[in-house]
């Protein structure tokens, strides 16, 4: 508890409001006794893993599909906010440790991931503001963070396909890279540096969408910002990123590399132990697969495969990471679920090299920060990543900054809630400009 002369918490008040696809999901509010507020919108995933932890609905049809999310505000009004007041805004390990005493369970399904991690971020961005902080300064000193503060390299979506757009691409997410290393982007300030990467990224985009209507094909945008037209095969949608980058006046290979978010998960029939490629009329092996994917690296500029394999399929993952793990970054979403569990279990079964890292998948901060940490002591590369469903919360921009993350998936260079992100991420590198080196 807080010393007298000390701010703490006056007041914490969640209600339901809406995500970018127009379901509900939970703002929370931490008020101080100074009268500052702490406040923090969730996002929420498309997907659910089974290994992740659960949000709580309220199940009543009558209201949003099932999807309300009453029941959690109410668990914050009536449960956990009474807790808490008293306490300071800068207690997060307290407080995060209280949260799961209060959901014990495995999954969080008591009180539900969306319930604890709103509160958790709330309170972490109260505390940032107590102290007079930048937040990302303040998770990096509150959690002593070793690492220097880095501005992450955004992974920019510019095909949006799977579950996250009305199309046939077959794979989720089709990524634009920046490369720092590339003379276009250097420059002694990281301010710079940051606005010249998001400059160049949307002019990219948007020779992208020229493009496509030049030739016919539909520009509307997907869940997350990115194209999704119906196209003749996904190999071509690579193709026409890499036409966009030239059209763009920049180099392929040199200034941008391409990223693939395969979703594996939705494509592997686990019955037939194979991966079924509908756009292509095309069915794989995991062998086989693998080989696909080494091929696709003689003919493209790839430096990033996301959930290439099965999250029940390790026995491949294995194999993709001994044959390519040397030559691009092998990242587990699905497969790793922001869990720590299973970020052990890939350890020891070196399997993938990155650890795509979700908060609202895991239910407190402190439990964030410790997937990050282990993951940098092993050596895995972190990315850090938007959902589904986002709101104009910018939260994790300043997480990846203080965890030192390698990538920041935030999606597109369209829809608010994407370009919110990039905004503060350029707002960051302005603060923080040449105090420290840039990621390379």
């Amino acid at each position: 508890m807080p010393k007298n002369n000390e701010i703490s918490i006056t007041s914490v008040k969640a209600r339901e409001i809406l995500n970018a696809r127009g379901f509900p999901t939970l703002e929370t509010t931490v008020t101080l006794s100074s009268g500052l507020r702490g406040r923090a919108e969730v996002p929420i995933g498309l997907t659910v893993n089974k290994f992740a932890a659960k949000d709580l609905y309220d199940g009543d049809h009558r209201r949003y599909k099932g999807k309300g999310m009453l029941l959690a505000a109410n668990h914050i009004n009536e449960l956990i906010a009474p807790r808490l007041i008293g306490m300071s805004p800068t207690a997060q390990r307290e407080i995060d440790l209280l949260l799961i005493e209060l959901d014990a369970s495995p999954d969080r399904r008591q009180l539900g991931a969306n319930t604890m991690i709103s509160v958790s971020l709330a309170v972490a961005k109260a505390g940032a503001i107590s102290e007079n902080k930048e937040l990302f300064q303040y998770l990096h000193d509150y959690y002593q963070l070793t690492g220097p503060i880095k501005i992450p390299t955004p992974l920019f979506n510019m095909f949006s396909g799977g579950h996250h757009g009305d199309t046939n691409l077959d794979f989720k997410e089709f990524l634009l890279i920046p490369q720092y290393d590339s003379p276009t982007f250097k420059s002694t300030s990281c301010e710079a540096k940051t606005m010249r990467m998001v400059r160049a990224g949307a002019e990219v985009y948007h020779s992208l969408g020229k493009i496509l209507r030049e030739n016919s094909y539909d520009s509307d945008i997907g869940l997350e910002g990115g194209y999704a037209p119906n196209m003749d095969s996904s190999l071509k949608a690579l193709d026409m990123i890499l036409a966009a980058i030239i059209k763009a006046g920049y180099t392929a290979g040199k200034d941008f590399k391409l990223g693939l978010d395969i979703g594996s998960d939705q494509l592997y029939d686990i019955e037939a132990k194979q991966y079924i490629f509908p756009l292509d009329n095309s069915y794989f092996s995991s062998e086989n697969l693998v080989g696909l994917y080494s091929d696709w690296l003689e003919k493209y500029p790839i430096t990033y495969l996301e959930d290439g394999l099965a999250n029940e399929d390790w026995s491949a993952w294995r194999q993709a990471t001994a044959s390519l793990g040397d030559k691009l970054v092998l990242a587990g979403d699905e497969l790793f679920a922001s869990s720590l569990e299973l970020l052990r279990k890939g350890i020891a079964e070196q399997v993938a090299n990155a650890f795509v890292l979700k908060p609202n998948q895991i239910g407190t901060l402190t439990e964030t920060i410790e997937c990050a940490k282990l993951a940098e002591r092993q050596h895995y590369q972190v990315i850090v990543s938007h959902r589904g469903g986002e709101t104009n919360d910018d939260f994790i921009v300043d997480l990846a900054v203080a965890i030192g993350a390698r990538y920041l998936k935030a999606g597109s260079l369209a829809r608010g809630e994407r370009v919110a992100k990039y905004n503060r991420l350029m707002a960051i590198a302005a603060f923080v400009n040449e105090t420290t080196p840039p990621n390379s």
